[in-house]
């Protein structure tokens, strides 16, 4: 079975939304490589689909630019109907149904984007690890991953690493 991660930029104060207003420029660096060099597809909301659509396909910033380009993009939304994006596929019904058959395929790990999908699929148990890339920054105000209403979500601590210049890359398993 594949491994769903969720990969994200995350404040001091735990704010995951528009980490491009408190990621500095020199930390990007410093982001592990590995975290794309385990997935081979991407899944993703409306939301990132339609940023990240205008920004990556010119984008020369690697190695993301030549990683997201290149590999399958499924894209969860019930309000798109076109999308333009090289090798994107619309995911619009049964979210949690699909996502488990998408698991049961063979390949290697899906990397999830987007804070509502990661939300959806971490509360529905489908999120099997959570990449965090703590930036040594707050953000103030923003949207945070990890506010909902339920029971405690119990994380396993699988892999640290800090960076020269201050990110903390924490791989957390979720446990079931």
């Amino acid at each position: 079975m594949r491994k769903l991660t969720a990969n994200l930029f995350i404040s001091l104060d735990g704010v995951v939304e528009a980490p491009s207003t408190f990621m500095r420029p020199d930390l990007y660096g410093d982001i592990p490589e590995e975290y794309i060099a385990e997935q081979d597809t991407v899944l993703m909301g409306r939301k990132i689909y339609e940023e990240w659509s205008q920004f990556w396909p010119d984008s020369k910033i690697e190695p993301f630019a030549s990683f997201i380009n290149k590999h399958p993009k499924i894209v969860v939304s019930s309000t798109l109907r076109n999308l333009e994006w090289r090798n994107s596929t619309l995911l619009d019904g049964d979210l949690e149904g699909a996502v488990r058959k998408l698991k049961a395929q063979p390949g290697k790990t899906i990397g999830v984007h987007g804070i509502s999908l990661i939300q959806s699929l971490l509360l529905a148990g489908l999120v099997d690890e959570l990449h965090l890339t703590l930036v040594p920054a707050i953000a103030g105000r923003g949207r945070r991953l990890l506010d909902h209403q339920g029971a405690a979500i119990q994380l396993d601590l699988q892999n640290s690493r800090s960076t020269p210049r201050g990110l903390e890359c924490l791989v957390y398993a979720v446990r079931r």
